[in-house]
Order: structure tokens, then C-alpha cells, then sequence
């Protein structure tokens, strides 16, 4: 494959060029919201952190194209017993590290404990977790106290991730990360790029895990904050890929010569995220005012521009998914000014600022809070706009005193139970018994239609008490260069096939 030299004008690229090895041929320059703050998948849920460390760290399973789990370190899928507690996963053999070392049975068991202690959805099932144990040298065994349907789902998920690493670095905080992946981190400038080197003893998984051919010699991901940046990045040719762009620049790519858009129909909902642990937003009324008082159809519109790109729908799940549910509904788009002030008054508001954290680094974010102020203000909130960079962002909302609401987003997950969020040891900590006692049947439920109804309740118990607020469905934009191929369209792009079409 031939990749163009990758000397531009730009002051990252000019950094880059400067090291000599770095301005080689068969390179592939992607350009992502920020600087990933972690190479420890396990400790982040952030899409810019997936988006990377998915070609440097592997977990025992992943996701095919349609969303099934299928191994991936794992040799095979699990045995379970007749009882559904013990999952015995055999692992594959001749698989190495970064370092040089051949993962085990004793790398795997000390992942996954560290994964129940400090990645925060293995956290949320660690309760549910009697004991993991090698059962030989390439076998290692999980045993629940109750079923647990999820469980693979989470073992497969890139993003608070059960990542394999040697034993031998385990700890609380891993300072140099180690996988097994196609690539290898070799150098990270911060604010400037991560450099990803093709690992010449990689030891590919089997087909159901997809090709990873390792076909560029490096992978450079060049933080860009600024959407505009982005996009003129890509159209001038200075980036191979680039991810969540504005969709107001649709049209201009799609007329490029350089550049095409990337379209993820249907690709997930931005939601603003409720405080349930501290301030304003513990209060039931407080919650309900701000669901009554939102503008949906407008803060869409303002956030996307054309209905081609957005639609006001209160599912969780959209139709088309086994997932999808009208229930709880009603309480969604009411956009009632007058209803949210009655809540308001059964509350007691004194008027207090409602916090909303937000970044322009995802512009729509921003756009949908400016929207959401003017509606909340109307409704008799006083309303404090906290913009920050999205790096900043991430860090305050681990902290409960800086916020009332956050605003995020999420791709459509195939799991439901992969919605952190839904979970009282979630940052947001929404810990309602009526809820808790609905997903605790939810995920202890195998039988994919008892599941459905189930996650009906489920739905109707986030409108009912406000648990999370969805604010509609979105299709996302990204860009790549005319003639590259080998990129399947995702929420977290892959780039281990990345090639220029002959």
C-alpha cells in the first residue's frame, strides 16, 4: 500500500515530521476530539479513548459487524452450566504481549479481577461476581451467584473495558499499558498526536473477530478540539479519517474531490445526564421540571440543522430494535413551560443555579445547552452554562459538587445493560429500589422476550423518575479520504485494514 508522505502544514504534523522515522510512508492520519487522558481502557468510558486503545489492548471477546459477541483472546465461546452461573472460557494459545511475555490463564484472571475493582462496569457486577479462577493454564472460569445475561456483552465491550495485560503489571493505575493488539503505542505527544506502530508479533484471532491485517505501518490520531478544524483538515487532505463532524458540513464533503462523508444512520441519542448524588437534581420535582420544560424538536434542530440528520423520538431504543419500547413516552417532548414552573413550585426552588457542564468540542452538545437555557429559563430556572474542554468535562463530572446535569452522548448499544448509567454505582448514582429491582430482573433474565418486557419497565421507570434524560436520536457524521478502504463505519473506527484503493 502507498500512503502519501505526511509533511503538512499544520503545527502537529510539522512536530511530527521533525523525528525522522515519524514522517514514513504507510501512515494513516486520523483526526479525534482530544487527547485521550488514558491508555488504560479499563478506567474510561470516552469514545476517544475506545477509538484508540481498541488496536493496542484486546478483551477475550468483541463484536462481529452485527453486534454479536464472538471470540477474540477467547479460543471459542464460553461453556455455561445448566444453572447459568459458571461461564469456563478457554483461551487461546501462542497469543503475546507487547512485552514480549505469552499471555495465560494467570494474566487473564488478574485482568478481570482488576476490572471488577476499578472499571466501572465491572464494577456494577462485581456483587454478582462468587469468583474467577484459572482452571489450567489456558482456562479460566467466572462464577456469578445468579445469572447474569450481560456478562459476555460486557466481556466483549472496548470501552470500560475487561482489557487482558500481563500480570505483572496489574495495579490500581497502570503506567505503561501492554496488550496483545495489532499495534503498539510508540510514542504520545500530548495535545499533538499518539503514534501506534504495527506489533510484528501479532497473533491474529480467528475470522469471527474480523481481519486485522496490520495493513498500515503506523496510525497517528491527531487531537483536533475544533470541528471546523477538523473538517477543513480532512478536506484539504491533511487527514486520512476524521471523526464527529458538524453535519452542516455534509454537503460540502460529499462535492469534495479529496474527501467523503461517512453517514451512522440511526447512530445513537445524546442524553443529558442527571446528578442524582448531590444538588438540585436529587429532588424528584427538580428532575421532572427539567424533562417538562425541554424543547426537544429545537434543541435538535439546533444541534443538527436538517431532520435528515436527527429525529424527536423518546425511545430509548429506536424502531427496528428488539430493544424498542413506546413505554414511558408520554412524559417525553412535552415541552411545557407551565408544567415545569408547577414542579418547580412543589419543589420549593429558590432559585438556585442549575449547573449544566458542557463542552464545544462535541459542537452539538453546546448547541443543544444554549437551546436548553433559554427553554429552562422560561420555565423560572436560573441557569449556569459551565463550557469547558472536553478533557475538563471528563474530570468534573467524576466529581458530584461541580454539576447538575452533563451533557454526553451514546452510540445504540447491543446490550442494554451496557448503559452505565441505568446502574447506582454510575457516576450519576441513580439509585432508585423501584429501578434497582427492575434491572436486577433484567439482566438475571435470559429468555430474550421475558428481557424485552422487562426493559419496558425498565423505560418506563427512567421517564418516571427522570433517571436520564434522552433528548432524541442522531445520525453521525465522519469523513474520510476519497479511494481509503477497509474502515467499517462505527462509533469507534477501526484502522488496522486501513488502505488506498489501487
Amino acid at each position: 500500500m502507498t500512503f502519501r508522505a505526511t509533511c503538512r502544514a499544520s503545527a502537529a504534523v510539522i512536530a511530527l515530521c521533525a523525528g525522522g522515522p515519524l514522517a514514513a510512508q504507510g501512515t494513516v492520519d486520523v483526526a479525534i476530539i482530544g487527547d485521550p487522558d488514558t491508555f488504560d481502557p479499563m478506567l474510561s468510558t470516552k469514545d476517544v479513548v475506545s477509538i484508540v486503545t481498541q488496536h493496542v489492548v484486546e478483551t477475550l471477546y468483541t463484536f462481529d459487524e452485527g453486534w454479536a459477541v464472538v471470540p477474540l483472546l477467547a479460543a471459542d465461546m464460553p461453556a455455561i452450566s445448566e444453572d447459568g452461573t459458571t461461564y469456563t472460557i478457554p483461551l487461546r494459545e501462542g497469543v503475546g504481549f507487547h512485552d514480549g511475555s505469552t499471555m495465560d490463564s494467570a494474566d487473564v484472571v488478574a485482568s478481570l479481577e482488576r476490572w471488577k475493582d476499578v472499571a466501572s462496569r465491572g464494577i456494577a457486577i462485581a456483587d454478582n461476581i462468587v469468583r474467577i479462577e484459572a482452571t489450567g493454564p489456558h482456562e479460566v472460569a467466572i462464577t456469578l451467584d445468579e445469572p447474569y445475561a450481560p456478562l459476555l456483552s460486557l466481556l466483549a465491550f472496548s470501552n470500560s473495558a475487561a482489557a487482558i495485560y500481563p500480570e505483572e503489571i496489574i495495579a490500581p493505575e497502570i503506567d505503561q499499558v501492554v496488550g496483545t493488539g495489532p499495534y503498539r503505542l510508540q510514542a504520545h505527544e500530548p495535545d499533538q498526536y499518539v503514534q501506534l506502530v504495527r506489533f510484528e508479533d501479532y497473533a491474529k484471532p480467528g475470522t469471527e473477530a474480523g481481519e486485522r491485517n496490520q495493513t498500515p505501518d503506523e496510525i497517528r490520531f491527531v487531537p483536533v478540539p475544533d470541528t471546523n478544524t477538523r473538517i477543513e483538515g480532512l478536506l484539504s487532505g491533511q487527514f486520512d479519517y476524521a471523526d464527529s463532524l458538524s453535519t452542516e458540513a455534509y454537503d460540502r464533503i460529499a462535492a469534495s474531490d479529496v474527501a467523503e462523508p461517512v453517514l451512522l444512520e440511526a447512530f445513537g441519542w445524546p442524553v443529558f445526564a442527571v446528578n442524582h448524588k448531590k444538588g438540585l437534581m436529587t429532588d424528584p420535582n427538580i428532575r421532572r421540571a427539567v424533562q417538562a420544560a425541554l424543547p426537544y424538536d429545537d434543541m435538535l434542530f439546533a444541534a443538527f440543522g436538517d431532520e435528515k440528520f436527527f429525529q424527536t423520538d423518546g425511545a430509548l431504543y429506536p424502531e427496528g430494535w428488539a430493544w424498542h419500547s413506546d413505554a414511558g413516552t408520554e412524559l417525553y417532548n412535552l415541552n411545557d413551560p407551565e408544567k415545569a414552573a408547577e414542579y418547580l413550585e412543589q419543589a420549593g426552588y429558590d432559585g438556585q443555579p442549575l449547573r449544566i457542564l458542557t463542552s464545544r468540542q462535541y459542537e452539538f452538545h453546546y448547541q443543544m445547552a444554549e437551546v436548553a437555557r433559554m427553554a429552562l429559563e422560561m420555565a423560572g430556572f436560573s441557569v449556569q452554562l459551565d463550557v469547558v474542554d472536553w478533557a475538563t468535562l471528563a474530570q468534573n463530572r467524576d466529581n458530584p459538587d461541580l454539576w447538575d446535569i452533563h451533557i454526553t452522548h451514546s452510540p445504540f448499544l447491543p446490550e442494554p445493560a451496557l448503559t452505565s448509567s441505568l446502574f447506582s454505582t454510575a457516576r450519576e448514582g441513580w439509585d432508585d429500589p423501584a429501578k434497582n429491582e427492575i434491572l436486577d430482573r433484567f439482566t438475571a433474565e435470559t429468555d430474550p422476550e421475558a428481557r424485552q418486557a422487562i426493559y419496558a419497565e425498565l423505560q418506563q421507570r427512567v421517564f418516571e423518575d427522570v433517571g436520564m434524560i434522552k433528548i432524541g436520536n442522531f445520525n453521525a457524521l465522519q469523513g474520510k479520504a476519497r479511494g481509503l478502504e477497509g474502515v467499517h463505519p462505527s462509533p469507534w473506527p477501526a484502522f488496522w485494514n486501513a488502505h488506498r484503493a489501487e
